[in-house]
């Protein structure tokens, strides 16, 4: 017999108890401010028709910071000129890809193991997540 059985990760939300810790474990206390700022502007950037701001949720996994995302059920039409992708996703995986770019973008400015670390965590996680060819398209 073969066992079919597929494994779905999901990152949890942080308590709101615990969201004051979440930022400097994901960025850094150096770079937390501008790290969730450089995610909401890559937001816009990513879907300047569906976004114009509100609130976010922050994502865990195994206890780790791992991305945040429009606390929405609207699903957000993706472009990303660079690459010309173009997509509409749920909000949770525009979340994934608006951390992924800024991640990246701010690795380039700041050397910083938070964001090293916190990339390799968040890419691998995109990996499994049902959008996930989706999110690679857009971050290629």
């Amino acid at each position: 017999m073969t066992d079919t059985t597929i494994t779905v990760l999901r990152a949890t939300p942080v308590p709101e108890e615990q969201r004051m810790a979440f930022l400097p474990a994901l960025f850094g206390q150096r770079l937390m401010l501008i790290g969730e700022r450089t995610v909401f502007d890559f937001m816009g950037w990513l879907s300047p028709n569906d976004y114009g701001g509100g609130l976010w949720t922050f994502f865990e996994f195994e206890g780790k910071p791992l991305f945040l995302a429009p606390d929405t059920d609207t699903r957000f039409q993706i472009s990303c000129d660079g690459n010309g992708y173009r997509g509409v996703l749920s909000a949770e995986a525009a979340g994934i890809i608006a951390t992924l770019f800024a991640m990246s973008h701010l690795s380039l400015r700041h050397e910083s193991e938070h964001l090293s670390d916190g990339y390799a965590r968040l890419y691998a996680y995109a990996g499994a997540h049902p959008e996930a060819g989706e999110i690679f398209q857009a971050i290629d």
